[in-house]
């Protein structure tokens, strides 16, 4: 994404955990295009006591229950229980980029799956098996590390891009310019179906981003409802420098 991109701002604003950076870029973008994204963001800095922080996050569970996307209803869950206005769910939290789990899980199947460090949230797809000795790394561990073994690693298969693809069809129907949308109904009949979608959207830079946005919390927000029912939850980064 662009700098210029509020989404590109939030992103940094969340890495660094800078609670006012975070509040000041959500008030530069709609809401409904980063409720996911910003959710991540307010679980992490709600500790900070910022008085901001708590009213953005009471609002942004509404926003979540009201959508209701796959992933919000757990988003929203965990944001109460940081405020303390619900139990915090039974689920281990893990440090996992929801983004790169995301990319994984809607891949190719024929290409296998991969495994979630659950210490780490580090995700190794199968093809690079081979570049991790599991019990290696877990010899070099503390052997009273409770984590090692079968309990470190979180297994997956890749799911396909099926979701994604019915992503593109929702998001057609969005678009209100009816020789646009059926210039992106003609482009998704077919294999190669998601390159073509993104080659109409290009001249269009304002659909183009709006779709990189939406194509966004639809993938994060499956891959949070996904965490969930193995068990985990989202827990925030360690902060980055800056």
């Amino acid at each position: 994404m662009d700098a210029a991109d509020p989404r590109s701002e939030l992103r940094g604003a969340i890495a660094r955990r800078d609670t006012r950076a975070v509040l000041a870029a959500l008030r530069k973008i709609e809401p409904d295009e980063c409720l996911q994204l910003a959710g991540d963001g307010l679980v992490a800095v709600l500790g900070e006591k910022n008085s901001g922080a708590q009213e953005a996050a009471e609002a942004w569970i509404a926003r979540l229950r009201d959508r209701d996307w796959d992933g919000d209803g757990e988003l929203a869950v965990q944001l109460a229980a940081r405020l303390g206005t619900a139990a915090a769910p039974l689920l281990r939290p893990v440090p996992v980029d929801l983004d790169e789990l995301s990319s994984f899980l809607e891949g190719d199947p024929s290409n296998g799956g991969g495994r979630i460090d659950l210490r780490t949230g580090v995700v190794w797809p199968d093809f690079l098996g081979d570049e991790i000795d599991l019990d290696a790394e877990d010899d070099e561990d503390d052997e009273d590390d409770e984590d090692d073994g079968p309990t470190r690693w979180l297994a997956f298969d890749c799911l396909g891009s099926r979701s994604g693809y019915r992503d593109m069809q929702r998001f057609a129907e969005t678009i209100p310019d009816e020789d646009r949308r059926d210039r992106l109904d003609v482009a998704l009949q077919g294999r190669g179906a998601f390159r073509r979608f993104r080659d109409v959207l290009a001249p269009w830079p304002d659909d183009f981003t709006r779709w990189h946005a939406f194509s966004d919390e639809r993938r994060v927000g499956r891959a949070r409802a996904w965490l969930a029912d193995a068990g985990y939850s989202v827990a925030p980064r360690p902060r980055s420098p800056g």
